[in-house]
């Protein structure tokens, strides 16, 4: 797929996901129409989700994919872009169309005692990913190493 029209997908896909992410109880909509701003540029953003287990890093234009088959990560750039409810990170990782979404909810990975400030969504190739996320600005709150 040509990187413009990437892109185009991208942005069509964000933009119907988060009012859908933010619907849960969190009024997160802005209704003045204002780009999503709770976080930072230079704040580090990290995304994780279970079953799969997977974690992304992501500061200053790049961002780390780790699993457990890959513990060191691979490391590949994105492109930061703020919808209405959310913010999003696109790039291509091992030749595939990579999208990251944070929006605004409490959530919970489910296995230990943490609370996260964010939902998470990746979209990888033809696959969807569910998780939670933080930044160093909006920390996870609970135990350090569960």
């Amino acid at each position: 797929m040509p990187a413009r029209l990437r892109s185009l997908y991208h942005f069509v896909w964000l933009a119907g996901l988060l009012p859908a992410a933010c619907s849960s109880g969190n009024d997160a909509i802005d209704p003045g129409g204002r780009a999503f701003d709770a976080v930072a540029p230079e704040e580090i953003v990290t995304l994780a989700g279970t079953e799969p287990f997977w974690n992304v890093r992501i500061a200053d234009g790049e961002a780390v994919w780790m699993t457990p088959e890959n513990p060191g990560g691979t490391r590949f750039a994105v492109n930061r872009f703020a919808g209405n409810n959310g913010l999003g990170f696109s790039g291509n990782l091992d030749g595939r169309a990579f999208t990251a979404t944070l929006t605004p909810g409490d959530c919970s990975d489910g296995m230990s005692n943490r609370s996260f400030p964010f939902l998470a969504t990746i979209a990888l190739g033809g696959e969807t990913l569910m998780g939670c996320g933080y930044t160093t600005g909006q920390p996870f709150t609970g135990d350090e190493a569960p």
